[in-house]
């Protein structure tokens, strides 16, 4: 077995496992090469990695979407409480209690703050949207300030507030969180990261983090994954990776004498691999 790959046991309940996996686009590109990660019951989990590493694709493939972008899982398994859900529908695993909140703000511009967030709520016919939205209130109360306003003009934080919000009103058990420090203000960062906790915290939520901040994105997770051209490089607990030299090397993408830095080429890597284990 390649030494990259890993079984994770995933036979339980409470327990979002990837195995392995394989992703092509169109049939022909492949992205992810033996991708492994796991995200147990009421945790938060960080992958981290540059752009083109292949984080965005492996939220796509968890949540159904990756079939909007002809993508497919050709290898390997992803289990939610046991039930294997690779390929099936977005409106399948939605209905597991999986949502994701992509990368960009994607807010309906049309339509009012509470309009985007009735209508998450519209779509998930179990949820209660009143006992929702005055969850989603009082963790974003600027968003009950903003509801008769139109989304497209509210400024990029208070969109993140609402894409994030409109997750929450599906009550979801997992939150796939695609950049949402992405073009923001650090004041805005740190305050939609302490909302991120709060909800994690409060509603029991699991959750997986894609971030380039690795830094903030490591203080509320509870381990953390290293991708690299598509494969996971390295892995750990969050308190072990956060002041990791070469976590932090690799996030920046250079030396400081400039040269290009790569997993795959640091020397005591499966020793560190051992260790992070």
């Amino acid at each position: 077995m390649d030494p990259g790959r890993r079984k994770i046991k995933c036979k339980v309940s409470g327990m979002l496992s990837v195995n392995n996996i394989e992703v092509k686009y169109s049939n022909v590109v492949l992205v992810l090469k033996g991708v492994f990660l796991e995200v147990a019951d009421g945790s938060v989990v960080c992958l981290l990695g540059a752009n083109g590493a292949g984080k965005t694709t492996t939220l796509r493939s968890i949540s159904g979407m990756l079939k909007t972008q002809l993508g497919k899982v050709t290898d390997g398994t992803i289990e939610i409480d046991g039930m294997r859900v690779e390929n099936r529908s977005p409106e399948f695993i939605s209905s597991l209690g999986v949502a994701q909140v992509m990368e960009g703000r994607r807010v309906l511009e049309h339509l009012t703050v509470e309009e985007n967030l009735r209508l998450a709520a519209y779509a998930n016919r179990k949820s209660d949207s009143k006992r929702s939205l005055s969850t989603v209130y009082d963790f974003f109360p600027r968003l009950k300030s903003l509801k008769k306003r139109i989304s497209g003009y509210v400024s990029g934080g208070e969109q993140q507030m609402v894409v994030i919000a409109r997750a929450l009103m599906a009550n979801p058990r997992y939150i796939l969180l695609d950049e949402p420090s992405l073009g923001l203000a650090p004041l805005m960062v740190k305050s939609i990261y302490d909302v991120i906790k709060r909800i994690n915290t409060e509603e029991n939520c699991s959750m997986l983090l894609v971030e380039q901040n690795a830094r903030i994105a490591l203080s509320v997770s509870k381990y953390g994954y290293i991708m690299e051209s598509g494969k996971i490089v390295l892995d750990g607990p969050a308190e072990k990776l956060i002041d990791n030299e070469d976590v932090k090397e690799f996030y920046l993408g250079f030396t400081a004498m400039g040269e290009k830095k790569s997993y795959k080429k640091i020397k005591h890597y499966r020793r560190r691999k051992r260790w992070l284990g």
